[in-house]
């Protein structure tokens, strides 16, 4: 017998077992069948078995995220219970430690992608049956309203089973702690070190599959109540007194995903009544059937909306992700007459100085009032990957800001939070609601300003353009290079450590970070950070959820006036396109 004769017996042993304690019907038949065609020689068979089997789906700060099937490396009921289990431990752990005695709560909440309801019913079981006063959505349901449910229910922990904007055929299970689990800072956040470490140590040392106890009952399937108090308080956000104008055309799309019933709720509730849906995406579908990939940002992705917002001559497009935690932004351009998508910088910059006219001088209050310091207003938050111009409309304005590694799980905890964001369509304007990003109450607030522009005869491009013309004209890009093998992601960052390159864009490096060792304000995480002279960024890390080398690039150019803005734009184009030519060339592409 062969090594490769006997690995193959191994893997199909390993399966077979694997098969046989399969809660699932479904999985346990497809596992039989590839076992018996890599016992015949299948080569496609044997490959399928091995990415399945080939070690263990960890669990980290994202939580859970893969492709649905069998075997230990893909997500499935058998990976899914163990999960529930050791989340479990560590909440029994985690509030007997804070508080002996208490009962730990926890809620759960799921999308309608393919086994998010089983997965989610099952999960609400196990944490039943570990003694936990377990809360269950009534219905697949956004990201944002699970997060809004482990503050507004005082929970210690919360599980949101989606992928977010992932292809059809993966799925996820996302953990939040709440409550007496966590610092006051992180209460209904998604999970960071520590935290994650520990829980990945709980699902560890859960014991065979037969020996996990599922409750036949004991958790509450919350009424729709939820769903209601959620949209008021998101429809609350809406400041009428300041800005009244409603009169904006709406084109919406929740692409295929659970978002547009609560979104066009909210729209509406908040007197915005002119909201035309998407009508081949409005549905939740978990095959995304018109997209070939459920994310805003991918090319095509927002095809059916354009359409409609130019059929019915609407102001803006709105579109979620099929969780509905981001905000995509599109709008007719008014120098080239072509409708576009906003970067996640630029609405980001227009959220940001929305959120300043909202905390007007008597509105908010002052959150930092340390002796010896000018008072503060609260406090800005965007990741380091996102634009500086954020940093400097805070500034501005009397707010602080704080710059956090990349993800929602550090922006949301940045103390004294008004407003966060980052590029990647993720925006946290309500905080004190929902301490995550939330592609809904972003939408009402871009509905907001949009409408407030209008109604002074404006664009959301101007109202951009007038933010340029006090802090600078600052324009992004980014280039992401995939790969089939994730060493070679290791090795562009050593070359780029071992040959560091000596200008950008024609202008000389003058700093270089290595996000890698750390700093006073940023933990470590593998990342260069590149700044030159006339103040160009380049920002090179290996993406923390996909096989990608990610680069970030911005320019900023200052602006003596608005008749200056077309030339000024030309020339951070073209500034933009020599520094992606260099990085290209830095990474030996």
């Amino acid at each position: 017998m062969t090594s490769s004769d006997a690995e193959t017996e191994k893997l199909i042993a390993e399966a077979t077992e694997w098969a046989a304690q399969d809660p699932d019907p479904v999985t346990a038949a497809a596992l039989t069948e590839l076992t018996s065609l890599a016992s015949r020689g299948v080569a496609a068979a044997r490959q399928q078995l091995e990415d399945s089997f080939n070690g263990t789906l960890q669990f980290g700060t994202a939580g859970l995220r893969a492709a649905l099937g069998p075997g230990p490396n893909r997500m499935n009921r058998v990976v899914v219970r163990r999960a529930a289990a050791g989340l479990a431990a560590f909440l029994n752990e985690a509030v007997g430690a804070a508080s002996p005695g208490t009962r730990p709560r926890a809620v759960v909440g799921f999308d309608a992608r393919h086994n998010s309801d089983i997965f989610a019913n099952e999960s609400a079981a196990i944490l039943t049956a570990a003694g936990i006063e377990t809360f269950l959505m009534p219905s697949a349901l956004p990201t944002p309203l699970l997060a809004y449910a482990v503050r507004a229910l005082d929970c210690d922990g919360g599980v949101m089973v989606t992928a977010s904007h992932n292809p059809p055929q993966d799925n996820g299970y996302k953990v939040y702690l709440g409550g007496r689990a966590v610092e006051e800072s992180g209460k209904g956040s998604q999970i960071v070190s520590p935290d994650d470490a520990r829980i990945a140590a709980a699902i560890a040392a859960v014991g065979p599959l037969e020996s996990i106890a599922l409750a036949e009952s004991g958790w509450t399937v919350l009424s729709d109540s939820i769903r209601k108090d959620y949209e008021a308080a998101i429809a609350g956000l809406a400041d009428t007194a300041k800005f009244p104008a409603r009169d904006v055309k709406i084109v919406l799309t929740p692409m295929h995903g659970v978002g547009g019933e609560t979104a066009v709720s909210v729209l509406e509730a908040a007197g915005f009544k002119d909201v035309t849906l998407v009508e081949e995406q409005a549905t939740p579908d978990p095959d995304f059937p018109t997209v070939s990939f459920p994310n805003p940002e991918e090319p095509g992705a927002l095809d059916l909306a354009l359409e409609a917002a130019a059929r019915t001559g609407a102001d803006i497009v709105l579109a979620n992700d099929p969780d509905a935690d981001r905000a995509a932004v599109a709008a007719q351009d008014p120098d080239s007459g072509a409708w576009r998508m906003l970067r996640g910088d630029e609405v980001g910059a227009l959220l940001g100085a929305h959120a300043v006219a909202r905390h007007a001088a008597g509105e908010a209050g002052q959150t930092d009032v340390t002796p010896g310091l000018a008072p503060r207003k609260g406090v800005f938050a965007n990741s380091i990957v996102s634009s500086r111009l954020l940093s400097r409309i805070a500034a501005g304005a009397g707010f602080a800001h704080e710059e956090t590694l990349t993800g929602f799980k550090w922006i949301s905890r940045v103390p004294g939070l008004v407003y966060g964001y980052e590029e990647a369509l993720g925006y946290c304007v309500a905080p004190d609601l929902v301490r995550d990003k939330d592609g809904i109450s972003a939408s009402l607030l871009i509905a907001e300003l949009a409408a407030a522009a209008k109604a002074e005869g404006k664009t959301i491009f101007d109202t951009l353009d007038e933010i340029y013309l006090v802090h600078g004209l600052h324009a992004s890009d980014q280039l992401s290079i995939r790969v089939a093998d994730l060493g070679l992601l290791d090795a562009m960052m050593n070359r780029l450590r071992a040959d560091p390159p000596e200008s950008f864009g024609g202008s000389a490096i003058e700093a270089v970070t290595d996000l890698a060792e750390g700093s006073g304000h940023l933990p470590p995480t593998d990342g260069l950070l590149y700044l030159t002279r006339d103040q160009s960024r380049v920002i090179i890390r290996p993406s923390g959820t996909e096989p990608k080398l990610k680069c970030y690039l911005e320019v900023i150019k200052p602006v003596g006036s608005a008749a200056e803005l077309a030339e000024t734009r030309s020339a951070a184009r073209t500034t933009l396109d020599h520094i992606l030519a260099d990085v290209r060339e830095a990474l030996g592409l």
